[in-house]
């Protein structure tokens, strides 16, 4: 084993295993670089939520059922509640019953994340992902 790897073990349930062998298999990854890839995007994605005062720049994507009752006016609320973050949104017609909605934002750490945990607590949210950059 060369200096600075470590081999280390991790508990998953058989099919999952199997979903992400045949998934890597298809990229034409090792389980081992795949592995690191994923722990270096979980990091990057994360961190910023941990680091008070910290400037965030980025968007917040959430995919919801527009059919949920209050659920449209809710998010509108929220988005009032921290306008001095949000620079722009857009809304899209997924289908029939789905939307996404797209949130610029661009403030302090902790008000971004008290907005997208204000957000992701909301009945009828389905996802919601976050794409940020510390400045």
């Amino acid at each position: 084993m060369s200096k600075g790897i470590v081999r280390f073990s991790a508990s998953i349930s058989h099919d999952l295993l199997t979903a992400f062998d045949r998934f890597i298999r298809d990229l034409n990854y090792s389980r081992s670089r795949a592995v690191q890839e994923a722990m270096r995007m979980f990091m990057d994605e994360h961190t910023w939520k941990h680091r008070e005062g910290v400037l965030v720049f980025g968007t917040l994507n959430i995919f919801y059922d527009h059919e949920t009752r209050e659920l449209e006016e809710s998010l509108t609320d929220i988005q009032h509640s921290y306008r001095e973050l949000i620079i722009s949104t857009l809304h899209i017609h997924v289908d029939e019953r789905n939307c996404m909605l797209i949130i610029s934002v661009k403030g302090e750490s902790s008000r971004i994340k008290k907005l997208v945990d204000e957000i992701a607590g909301r009945k009828g949210v389905k996802q919601l992902k976050t794409v940020t950059f510390t400045i």
